[in-house]
């Protein structure tokens, strides 16, 4: 059922391994959110593995919403990407400075553009230094290269189709905030956004998939998470989180499981904690 973990998720020796390699392509997609005073960018500028890009989530974006970091028009993404030196038949390898927060969100992107062959970096920069591995703080000077990109639209759920998902149960509802913000015990990092969740939905916390050195958990512990949160892994799957950063952290991990009939809600709860029309469970 699972596809092979270099098809999704590579190793720090599988990368460093390919360093050099010409069909490959690093990307650096940290992103910290409200509160964290840390910025991505001079981090990376700082240190990053070497040849690896920065990509911009906040500014690779729809810049008509009003909602943080949404996904952006089809020729926005070609185009940023296009620039960074991405062109079809290379193979993207995604990481981030936190070890897996932000860089599951690319992953997710790519794929949604079209573009299958993109993996996400184990345990993230963390590891990478962690065992001594090289990096710079060199910046690479790409050539832009052709990229074609086509959004499937079956990867992306918007508010509307979430009400009708959470009145009806058609597809499952999946949020990978932590339990007390799930339960709305905690206040959100974002102002103004109710506390709660959708009706209906199920709680798997992102942190819980990880091992302590920060790599993903086996399979078979994977799902047992999944099923002991209730969701039903022959059924359709919709993922949510506070922004749509760490939804697709559950994304990239049921595709691990082979389970590839989901999608993700965009908008997440920055969107439907906002509108005070829309219904809030608690608890």
């Amino acid at each position: 059922m699972s596809q092979t973990d270099t098809s999704l998720l590579v190793s720090t020796a599988w990368l460093e391994e390919r360093l050099s390699a010409p069909d490959i392509r690093i990307l650096d997609a940290s992103l910290y959110l409200p509160g964290d005073t840390r910025d991505a960018r001079k981090l990376y500028e700082e240190s990053h593995i070497p040849g690896a890009r920065f990509f911009d989530i906040d500014e690779i974006s729809d810049a008509r919403s009003e909602l943080p970091h949404m996904l952006p028009p089809v020729e926005k993404f070609v185009a940023r990407v296009r620039r960074m030196g991405i062109g079809d038949g290379h193979r993207v390898v995604v990481y981030d400075q936190q070890g897996l927060f932000s860089a599951a969100r690319v992953w997710w992107m790519f794929r949604a553009f079209g573009h299958q062959d993109v993996a996400v970096l184990d345990g993230g920069l963390p590891k990478w230094v962690a065992e001594g591995r090289p990096v710079e703080d060199e910046e690479p000077d790409p050539r832009e290269r052709h990229f074609t990109g086509r959004k499937n639209a079956a990867m992306v759920r918007d508010v509307t189709q979430i009400a009708g998902h959470s009145k009806l149960r058609d597809e499952q509802i999946v949020d990978a905030r932590s339990p007390g913000r799930f339960r709305g015990d905690e206040a959100e990092p974002r102002p103004g956004l109710r506390a709660g969740h959708i009706p209906g939905s199920m709680n798997v916390y992102y942190r819980s998939l990880f091992e302590d050195d920060g790599t993903m958990k086996p399979l078979g512990e994977t799902r047992a998470i999944f099923e002991a949160a209730g969701v039903d892994l022959s059924k359709p799957v919709v993922t949510t989180c506070g922004s749509g950063i760490t939804a697709a952290i559950l994304t990239l991990a049921l595709h691990r499981m082979g389970h590839t009939r989901n999608a993700l809600y965009d908008g997440s709860w920055a969107e439907w904690g906002s509108y005070p029309d829309l219904a809030v469970e608690k608890g």
